[in-house]
């Protein structure tokens, strides 16, 4: 599959949307540090979004490319089979609760 190229080059990019994506980051490094500090710390590792949050931060790092879809597949409910009930099921919580695995 071939991919288009943007019309602004690698500079212009930079120059245009560095310091918002900075101010991203410094976001991301707040909330991990808030983990960190809060109360049962380690149960909080534990739960789903914080493994999915983590493997998202490694396909950053580790992909090129179409890092995009690669975040939108490991948030993804990949299952085939419908659920039996969407009772007691109050809305999204933006990352897959079910088996978790590097590869997912």
């Amino acid at each position: 599959m071939a991919t288009e190229k943007s019309p602004m080059s690698a500079k212009e990019v930079l120059d245009t949307y560095f310091l918002e994506n900075r101010a991203r980051i410094l976001d991301i490094a707040s909330f991990l540090d808030r983990i960190d500090r809060a109360k049962a710390s380690e149960a909080g590792k534990g739960d789903f979004r914080y493994k999915a949050f983590m493997k998202a931060l490694k396909i950053l790092v580790q992909s090129e490319g179409n890092r995009t879809k690669a975040l939108q597949v490991s948030f993804s409910d990949l299952s085939k089979e419908p659920r039996k009930s969407a009772a007691g099921l109050k809305g999204a919580y933006g990352a897959w609760e079910g088996p978790f695995s590097e590869d997912h």
